[in-house]
């Protein structure tokens, strides 16, 4: 239960998403912040893309399946997407609407990033195809974890590498770059950390940030 009663489920929920390339931390800062959140009285909804509902993970073992490496880029950007408007639809509007506090791992930046830096499919493309899939839902947050290809893949083992994984260097590269240019474009919600920095580092300059938003779901952080 809320502390003091914070909110009620009249209340509109937050969405919170993070980004980054592989290795930067983005999933131990999210497991952090959740159970700093839970701790103060409040269970947020983890979730992640792809991935996030039975459709979507089935989706998810497809996408990073090492035998799916032979899979055309426009194909992976509509099995992502596919994965986001599932997750949208049966997890994330539904949760807005209970006044939840959801933080997601990736969300559609990832694809901007991924699919139209990484492989070349442009982001009006990608844009395109987001608008269906989000039918609307956008986040109030994004905290951009950013740390160059070469360190993230130092920090992998080969035990946890998956088809993205095993791309080349300059496939990361231009996911890198999109990211960069995502992060330099203006929007107010996203908000940048140094993934190079410790975890604990990391977690206290998102936390900082978060106090910073005016909504009752985060008053007693």
């Amino acid at each position: 239960m809320t502390p003091q009663g914070a909110h009620s489920v009249s209340d509109p929920g937050l969405l919170i998403t993070f980004e980054g390339p592989e290795g930067s931390g983005k999933t131990t800062l999210i497991r952090t912040l959740a159970a700093h959140i839970s701790g103060r009285g409040d269970d947020p909804l983890l979730t992640r893309e792809p991935g996030g509902t039975p459709i979507g993970e089935r989706v998810r073992n497809i996408l990073l399946d090492n035998a799916s490496n032979n899979m055309c880029a426009e194909t992976e950007l509509m099995l992502m997407v596919a994965s986001r408007a599932q997750l949208v639809r049966e997890k994330i509007q539904p949760a807005l609407e209970a006044g939840l506090i959801i933080l997601c791992d990736r969300f559609a930046d990832a694809s901007v990033a991924y699919q139209g830096f990484g492989r070349g499919l442009g982001e009006k493309t990608v844009d395109r195809l987001n608008d269906i899939a989000l039918a609307g839902v956008q986040p109030d947050l994004t905290f951009f974890c950013l740390l160059p290809p070469e360190e993230g893949r130092a920090r992998q083992s080969s035990s946890q590498t998956d088809r993205l994984d095993r791309e080349a260097i300059e496939f990361h590269q231009r996911v890198f770059e999109g990211y960069q240019l995502l992060a330099n474009s203006g929007k107010s919600r996203i908000h940048v950390i140094d993934a190079s920095a410790s975890p604990e580092q990391m977690f206290e300059e998102a936390l900082a940030r978060l106090r910073m938003v005016e909504h009752g779901l985060l008053k007693y952080l």
